[in-house]
């Protein structure tokens, strides 16, 4: 029996520009942090500045929860992000994040892409619903996650052709202006690599591994069709020729192959 992608909308809402730029630049926003992404049997090291050329000075264990982040660099809140032109983007450098942790014993520099908002690692929206996973912790990381979610949502809920996500109308809000004329016609063979479909949403996460770099964010949706599972790999960044420069999709691919 197919899934429906209903209900996808995640506690919390989406992170504003506002808060996200507060969390940069006085350590506001999020009350807290955890670590991810770090196995078991080793451990997230903290170090004296930002980047690997610096002194380990102190470590987090795996499943560290509640830190305070104090600021990141390279600082991107939006109103700096939209700024810049794309090749400045492409060369932006991994990011760090001065963190410490609830009880202000450990302090120190580590590499953003082992952080992500402390309560948001997964959410189960409803029986039927796919998890949405945001994180790391970066806002705009957690956009991109929640614009491929919802993109799977509103396809799978369009009762007429004005509510498909790949129409002229709405496809602006998910894909690269010009990518528009390209969608037409479009839809499952985009998301599931398949005219058909008959399986379920499993998860939509950032990339564990790589989640930003220079500029681009991955977002990997996992999925079952007729049960051989399947992965679809979206690429974000902010599209410039639309008004504010919103984050939209690129790229897309299904098991390696390009799509469309």
């Amino acid at each position: 029996m197919r899934r429906l992608m209903t209900g996808l909308a995640l506690s919390g809402a989406a992170v504003l520009a506002a808060p996200m730029a507060r969390a940069e630049i006085d350590g506001h926003g999020p009350d807290a942090w955890r670590v991810t992404g770090v196995a078991r049997d080793d451990v997230l090291n903290m170090r004296m500045g930002p980047g690997t050329e610096y002194l380990v000075i102190d470590s987090l264990p795996p499943d560290a929860r509640g830190l305070e982040q104090i600021t990141c660099v390279p600082l991107l809140i939006p109103s700096i992000y939209h700024r810049l032109t794309d090749p400045q983007r492409e060369n932006l450098p991994p990011r760090w994040c001065l963190m410490r942790s609830s009880d202000f014993s450990k302090a120190g520099w580590v590499a953003q892409r082992f952080l992500m908002e402390d309560g948001l690692e997964e959410i189960q929206p409803d029986a039927d619903g796919a998890a949405v996973e945001t994180g790391p912790g970066d806002a705009m990381i957690n956009d991109a996650a929640r614009l491929v979610g919802d993109l799977y949502a509103a396809f799978e809920t369009q009762r007429s052709a004005e509510e498909n996500p790949f129409g002229p109308t709405l496809a602006p809000d998910y894909f690269f202006a010009g990518m528009v004329p390209e969608l037409a016609g479009h839809g499952a063979d985009i998301l599931y690599g398949a005219q058909d479909f008959q399986g379920e949403i499993t998860r939509i996460a950032p990339d564990p591994d790589q989640p930003m770099l220079q500029g681009m964010i991955t977002v990997n949706a996992d999925f079952t069709n007729f049960g051989q599972p399947n992965r679809a790999i979206f690429r974000l960044r902010a599209d410039s020729a639309q008004p504010g420069a919103p984050l939209r999709i690129f790229d897309i691919e299904i098991n390696g192959q390009g799509l469309p």
